[in-house]
């Protein structure tokens, strides 16, 4: 089961004011891997994160062609490191492009001023440490 938590919460969306800003990795329909930081990770429902895609260039064109997709989070105050696997989505427009938008922290907005970005929402198969023991998974 999936579980993302208060304290996941907390921690991801003062990410980038700790300092401890997220990484995506994709991959393009190759399977030639990219990584992107992202200072929009949030936790959008209990099992399922979402960031807002400004930029638009290779990682949502990764997304669109392979969903498979690792949120790369650690904060080395706290010893803590997740990695978040899962498959993503992106929405243009609509209620979930504005809900994630409304949640983006205000510095990820502030480079988007037109707010021509995307949300991205990746549904969580597992949850890793760095050593790749298995913190949770679905069932």
């Amino acid at each position: 089961m999936i579980y993302l938590d208060d304290r996941m919460r907390e921690l991801l969306y003062s990410a980038m004011d700790d300092r401890s800003t997220c990484l995506l990795g994709t991959a393009d329909a190759d399977g030639k891997p990219q990584i992107s930081m992202k200072g929009s990770v949030m936790v959008f429902d209990r099992e399922t994160l979402a960031y807002w895609e400004r930029a638009k260039r290779s990682a949502m064109e990764n997304v669109a062609a392979n969903p498979n997709v690792v949120i790369f989070y650690r904060n080395s105050a706290l010893r803590i490191t997740w990695r978040f696997h899962g498959r993503a989505v992106v929405y243009e427009s609509g209620a979930i492009r504005n809900n994630v938008m409304y949640r983006t922290v205000q510095a990820e907005l502030d480079r988007d001023p037109e707010l021509q970005g995307a949300a991205v929402l990746v549904k969580i198969d597992s949850i890793t440490d760095l050593g790749g023991n298995v913190l949770q998974g679905r069932d």
